[in-house]
C-alpha cells in the first residue's frame, strides 16, 4: 500500500526535463507520479517523445502552445488556464510560453517517470530555447540525483 504524500510546491526547480522545462516534483504513487513543469517567458521545450509513459496536463498559469505528433495526426493547441490535455505514449511534443508569459503545467505521468533515458529527442515544430543553464535532468520523488 503506498503511504499519504504531502508537499508543498518549491520555490525552486528539483530538475530540468528533458525537454528543458523546470521540474518540481509533487506526488507519487505505484500507478503514476505529479510535478510541476514550468517555461519562462518566450521559452520553447525541445521536442521529445516519451518511450513508455503517458502523460496528462493541466494548464495552472501563463500562456502558450503545445505542438503534438502520432501516427500522421499533428495539432497545436493554446495552453491558458484550465485547459487539460493528454499525451499518449509515442507522441512526440513540444510546448512553448508566450513572449509576454511564462506556462505553467501540473503533469501526471503514467506510469511513474522511470528515469533519465525515458524522453528521446526528436523534431518539432519550432526551435529550442529553455534557458535552462544546467544539463536537462529529470528526477523521481525520492531521487537525490538533480541536475
Amino acid at each position: 500500500m503506498d503511504g499519504f504524500a504531502t508537499r508543498v510546491l518549491p520555490a525552486t526547480p528539483d530538475a530540468y526535463a528533458p525537454d528543458g522545462s523546470e521540474v518540481r516534483l509533487l506526488c507519487r504513487l505505484a500507478g503514476g507520479s505529479m510535478a510541476h513543469f514550468r517555461l519562462p517567458p518566450g521559452a520553447c521545450s525541445t521536442a521529445v517523445v516519451h518511450r513508455t509513459v503517458g502523460e496528462l496536463w493541466f494548464v495552472v498559469a501563463g500562456e502558450g502552445e503545445l505542438w503534438r505528433s502520432r501516427e500522421g495526426v499533428v495539432e497545436t493547441v493554446a495552453l491558458r488556464p484550465a485547459v487539460a490535455v493528454s499525451i499518449p505514449v509515442g507522441t512526440s511534443f513540444q510546448f512553448r510560453a508566450a513572449a509576454s508569459s511564462e506556462v505553467a503545467v501540473v503533469a501526471v505521468t503514467m506510469p511513474p517517470w522511470p528515469g533519465d533515458d525515458e524522453a528521446v529527442a526528436v523534431p518539432g515544430a519550432w526551435p529550442s530555447q529553455t534557458g535552462s543553464t544546467s544539463s536537462p535532468t529529470r528526477t523521481t520523488p525520492g531521487s537525490t540525483t538533480v541536475a
